[in-house]
């Protein structure tokens, strides 16, 4: 491949329209985001089928936008790239029908992308330097594993959440603490202010580098309902504190222990809940302790954008990966 090789990468999984312009993987030219929290706040969480409408009425402005910013046009770009899975079914039809149109008008390779490959992809954005192998602790609403990265485009889940994703059990609390959505920031944010001096149930000690959020959801609600039986003032910074507390301190633990086991020195994290600061705190410094180098992406790349689409683009299309055609279509389930 040529070197400047310009990606126009585009992103629609759930509810962020967002368009980027990617170089070689690694350099950033444009990453557009237009977010929709604003709109589903009010109904306390995502509903697909707003969230698909809004994409078709932002997605042809954030291109636009996406362009100008990285100073180009539709002739400078040398691949079209869209995560086709996975996601909301609506959402993400309509990031790959607008793809495909782009690469049929303009005559460009057309690259399908494993939403989860960009979330990883990521810190290559963030840290020029960085390559495989390493462990990447993959926390998100939707997703919540340990993956060992053994090249750009080979990976394998050695730990698994075993029924919630954590973003997906922060958002609950929340809910349960009347905090409203999205969750996991307000969680955070309370308990800077308490004290994790609550433990809510005994550690499990058997899932080996699996995780399980359910059983911690239901002990902080049972929790919060004992209090509202006896008429008790519920400390919320408390809790946060202590369910955030208990939650990174596990994350952490269990990530060190793969890097341990699998004999790696380096360590990055992905997915939304990477941007959750004492996670990145916390495996920063038990990291360096180890002996583990330890990379945390910038958050504007934590969230769902475009540039980290772009950048896993270009080291499948550079392997011969993922190039498709019209026949594209979305994947729901699409698993790593």
């Amino acid at each position: 491949m040529k070197s400047g090789f310009k990606i126009l990468a585009i992103e629609s999984s759930c509810d962020e329209t967002s368009c980027a312009v990617v170089v070689d993987g690694r350099v950033c030219l444009s990453n557009i985001v237009s977010s929709q929290i604003d709109i589903h706040t009010r109904f306390g969480g995502v509903v697909p089928e707003v969230a698909s409408r809004n994409h078709v009425t932002a997605i042809d402005n954030v291109v636009k936008l996406a362009l100008e910013k990285a100073n180009c046009t539709l002739t400078d770009i040398d691949a079209i790239a869209v995560t086709y899975g996975a996601g909301l079914i609506g959402s993400l039809l309509v990031g790959v029908s607008y793809a495909k149109g782009l690469a049929y008008v303009t005559k460009k390779p057309l690259i399908a992308v494993n939403h989860i490959y960009g979330h990883i992809a990521g810190n290559y954005l963030t840290y020029p330097e960085l390559e495989p192998p390493f462990i990447c602790l993959l926390v998100s609403g939707g997703h919540t594993a340990i993956i060992r990265v053994e090249d750009y485009n080979h990976h394998e889940i050695i730990g698994n959440t075993l029924d919630d994703a954590v973003g997906e059990c922060f958002d609950k609390v929340a809910r349960v603490l009347g905090l409203g959505y999205p969750g996991g920031p307000k969680v955070s944010k309370l308990a800077e202010s308490g004290q994790a001096n609550i433990q809510f149930t005994k550690p499990n000690d058997t899932l080996g580098l699996n995780f399980s959020f359910s059983g911690k959801k239901t002990a902080v609600i049972n929790y919060i309902h004992k209090l509202e039986q006896a008429g008790q003032v519920i400390p919320r910074e408390y809790i946060c504190a202590s369910f955030e507390t208990w939650v990174v301190d596990e994350l952490v633990e269990k990530t060190i222990k793969a890097c341990e086991q699998y004999g790696y020195k380096k360590v990055v994290i992905a997915g939304g809940v990477s941007a959750n600061a004492r996670l990145r705190k916390e495996l920063q410094e038990k990291s360096i302790a180890k002996g583990i180098e330890c990379y945390v992406p910038k958050f504007e790349y934590c969230t769902d954008n475009a540039a980290m689409i772009g950048s896993a683009a270009y080291f499948a299309y550079r392997d011969g990966i993922g190039i498709t055609d019209m026949s594209l279509a979305p994947k729901p389930n699409l698993s790593l």
